[in-house]
Protein backbone atom coordinates (compact mmCIF):
# COMPACT_ATOMS: atom_id res chain seq x y z
CA UNK A 1 0.00 0.00 0.00
CA UNK A 2 3.11 2.18 0.97
CA UNK A 3 4.68 1.51 -2.34
CA UNK A 4 1.42 2.49 -4.19
CA UNK A 5 1.27 6.01 -2.24
CA UNK A 6 4.36 6.37 -2.68
CA UNK A 7 4.76 6.14 -6.92
CA UNK A 8 1.36 8.23 -6.74
CA UNK A 9 3.27 11.14 -5.15
CA UNK A 10 6.50 10.03 -7.23
CA UNK A 11 4.13 10.86 -10.78
CA UNK A 12 2.55 13.77 -9.40
CA UNK A 13 5.39 15.87 -8.29
CA UNK A 14 7.43 14.62 -11.66
CA UNK A 15 4.41 15.73 -13.31
CA UNK A 16 4.16 19.60 -11.72
CA UNK A 17 8.28 19.86 -12.20
CA UNK A 18 7.51 18.64 -16.30
CA UNK A 19 4.91 21.39 -16.20
CA UNK A 20 6.85 23.79 -14.74
CA UNK A 21 10.23 22.64 -16.82
CA UNK A 22 7.82 22.90 -20.26
CA UNK A 23 7.50 26.94 -19.77
CA UNK A 24 10.46 28.37 -21.87
CA UNK A 25 13.08 30.28 -20.30
CA UNK A 26 12.39 33.59 -21.80
CA UNK A 27 8.51 33.45 -20.64
CA UNK A 28 9.98 32.56 -16.74
CA UNK A 29 9.75 35.87 -15.90
CA UNK A 30 6.91 38.40 -14.19
CA UNK A 31 6.14 42.17 -15.20
CA UNK A 32 4.26 44.34 -13.75
CA UNK A 33 0.51 45.08 -15.29
CA UNK A 34 0.16 48.56 -16.90
CA UNK A 35 -1.01 50.55 -14.45
CA UNK A 36 -1.52 48.42 -11.49
CA UNK A 37 0.64 47.09 -8.79
CA UNK A 38 -0.08 43.55 -10.01
CA UNK A 39 2.69 41.19 -11.91
CA UNK A 40 1.84 39.01 -14.69
CA UNK A 41 3.72 36.15 -14.77
CA UNK A 42 3.88 35.30 -18.79
CA UNK A 43 4.89 31.73 -17.73
CA UNK A 44 1.45 30.91 -16.06
CA UNK A 45 -0.63 33.15 -18.40
CA UNK A 46 0.59 31.74 -21.55
CA UNK A 47 1.14 27.96 -20.52
CA UNK A 48 0.26 26.36 -23.57
CA UNK A 49 -1.58 28.83 -25.08
CA UNK A 50 -0.79 30.28 -28.69
CA UNK A 51 0.13 33.96 -28.04
CA UNK A 52 -0.27 37.26 -30.26
CA UNK A 53 2.62 39.59 -28.82
CA UNK A 54 2.83 43.32 -30.01
CA UNK A 55 5.00 46.17 -29.28
CA UNK A 56 2.76 49.64 -28.54
CA UNK A 57 3.01 53.02 -28.50
CA UNK A 58 0.19 55.41 -27.48
CA UNK A 59 1.00 58.59 -30.22
CA UNK A 60 1.81 56.49 -33.32
CA UNK A 61 0.16 55.95 -36.52
CA UNK A 62 -0.32 52.80 -36.03
CA UNK A 63 -1.86 53.11 -32.65
CA UNK A 64 -5.94 52.90 -34.10
CA UNK A 65 -4.70 49.10 -33.95
CA UNK A 66 -5.65 48.83 -30.95
CA UNK A 67 -9.43 48.54 -31.70
CA UNK A 68 -8.18 45.51 -34.24
CA UNK A 69 -6.02 43.83 -31.40
CA UNK A 70 -9.36 44.19 -28.93
CA UNK A 71 -11.72 42.88 -31.39
CA UNK A 72 -8.82 39.36 -32.24
CA UNK A 73 -8.62 38.84 -28.33
CA UNK A 74 -12.33 38.55 -27.96
CA UNK A 75 -12.89 36.97 -31.28
CA UNK A 76 -10.56 34.08 -30.68
CA UNK A 77 -9.77 34.34 -26.37
CA UNK A 78 -12.03 31.16 -26.01
CA UNK A 79 -9.95 29.07 -28.80
CA UNK A 80 -7.02 30.01 -26.32
CA UNK A 81 -5.36 33.18 -28.17
CA UNK A 82 -3.84 34.74 -25.45
CA UNK A 83 -2.65 38.66 -26.62
CA UNK A 84 -0.07 40.62 -24.94
CA UNK A 85 0.62 44.47 -25.45
CA UNK A 86 4.07 45.81 -24.29
CA UNK A 87 4.35 49.41 -24.65
CA UNK A 88 7.73 50.85 -25.06
CA UNK A 89 8.92 54.47 -25.59
CA UNK A 90 11.97 52.68 -27.58
CA UNK A 91 10.55 54.79 -30.76
CA UNK A 92 10.13 57.87 -28.66
CA UNK A 93 6.05 57.78 -29.05
CA UNK A 94 4.87 56.77 -25.34
CA UNK A 95 3.85 58.60 -22.88
CA UNK A 96 5.75 60.03 -20.34
CA UNK A 97 3.33 59.05 -17.46
CA UNK A 98 2.13 54.88 -17.13
CA UNK A 99 -1.15 56.44 -16.35
CA UNK A 100 -1.49 58.60 -20.05
CA UNK A 101 -1.09 55.46 -21.60
CA UNK A 102 -3.67 53.39 -19.38
CA UNK A 103 -5.89 55.71 -20.33
CA UNK A 104 -5.25 55.60 -24.19
CA UNK A 105 -5.34 51.99 -23.87
CA UNK A 106 -8.26 51.33 -21.33
CA UNK A 107 -10.47 54.28 -21.72
CA UNK A 108 -9.72 55.52 -25.57
CA UNK A 109 -9.43 52.25 -27.35
CA UNK A 110 -11.22 49.90 -24.58
CA UNK A 111 -8.48 47.46 -24.27
CA UNK A 112 -9.05 44.51 -22.20
CA UNK A 113 -6.41 42.08 -23.10
CA UNK A 114 -3.07 42.10 -21.06
CA UNK A 115 -1.31 45.29 -21.17
CA UNK A 116 2.44 45.80 -19.29
CA UNK A 117 4.00 48.10 -18.00
CA UNK A 118 6.51 50.11 -20.15
CA UNK A 119 9.61 48.07 -20.85
CA UNK A 120 12.51 48.05 -24.06
CA UNK A 121 11.66 46.20 -26.66
CA UNK A 122 14.44 46.94 -28.43
CA UNK A 123 18.05 47.52 -27.60
CA UNK A 124 20.68 46.99 -25.50
CA UNK A 125 18.14 46.98 -22.25
CA UNK A 126 15.66 44.83 -24.23
CA UNK A 127 13.39 42.81 -22.40
CA UNK A 128 13.85 38.76 -22.44
CA UNK A 129 10.97 38.39 -24.44
CA UNK A 130 11.47 40.44 -27.02
CA UNK A 131 15.19 39.84 -27.07
CA UNK A 132 14.00 35.98 -27.64
CA UNK A 133 11.49 37.14 -30.75
CA UNK A 134 14.47 38.66 -32.18
CA UNK A 135 16.77 35.83 -32.12
CA UNK A 136 14.13 33.72 -33.26
CA UNK A 137 12.12 36.48 -35.85
CA UNK A 138 13.43 39.74 -36.03
CA UNK A 139 13.45 42.60 -33.51
CA UNK A 140 11.18 45.40 -34.35
CA UNK A 141 11.93 48.32 -35.98
CA UNK A 142 8.62 50.35 -35.19
CA UNK A 143 5.74 50.07 -33.13
CA UNK A 144 3.40 47.49 -33.32
CA UNK A 145 5.52 44.71 -34.77
CA UNK A 146 3.09 41.47 -33.99
CA UNK A 147 4.06 37.96 -33.26
CA UNK A 148 2.47 34.93 -33.41
CA UNK A 149 4.17 32.02 -30.80
CA UNK A 150 3.11 28.42 -30.89
CA UNK A 151 1.82 26.94 -27.42
CA UNK A 152 5.46 25.66 -26.71
CA UNK A 153 7.02 28.76 -27.68
CA UNK A 154 9.10 27.69 -29.93
CA UNK A 155 7.79 28.30 -33.38
CA UNK A 156 7.56 32.26 -33.76
CA UNK A 157 6.11 33.99 -36.84
CA UNK A 158 6.70 38.20 -37.34
CA UNK A 159 4.63 40.48 -38.91
CA UNK A 160 5.79 44.19 -39.79
CA UNK A 161 2.99 46.78 -38.50
CA UNK A 162 1.79 47.32 -41.90
CA UNK A 163 0.35 44.45 -41.82
CA UNK A 164 -3.23 45.45 -39.92
CA UNK A 165 -4.43 42.73 -37.00
CA UNK A 166 -7.72 42.60 -39.31
CA UNK A 167 -5.83 41.87 -42.77
CA UNK A 168 -6.35 38.31 -44.49
CA UNK A 169 -2.66 37.59 -44.43
CA UNK A 170 -2.98 38.00 -40.73
CA UNK A 171 -5.78 36.43 -39.73
CA UNK A 172 -4.91 33.16 -41.64
CA UNK A 173 -1.70 32.69 -39.79
CA UNK A 174 -3.55 33.47 -36.45
CA UNK A 175 -6.47 30.17 -37.41
CA UNK A 176 -3.53 28.06 -38.45
CA UNK A 177 -1.92 28.53 -34.94
CA UNK A 178 -5.02 28.33 -33.43
CA UNK A 179 -5.80 24.81 -35.28
CA UNK A 180 -2.30 23.46 -34.92
CA UNK A 181 -2.51 23.93 -31.07
CA UNK A 182 -6.36 22.65 -31.04
CA UNK A 183 -4.22 19.27 -32.86
CA UNK A 184 -1.48 19.14 -30.63
CA UNK A 185 -3.91 18.72 -27.76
Amino acid sequence: MKRGLYAVLFLLLFSIKANASSCPDYLKVKFKQLHASQQVDLCQLTQGKPVLIVNTASNCGYTPHFKQLEALHKRYKEQGLVVIGFPSDDFFQEEDEEADTAKICYINYGVTFTMLAPTAVWGRNVNSVFKFLGDKSTSPKWNFYKYLVDGQGNKVQAFSPKVAPDDDQFIRAIDALVANEKISE
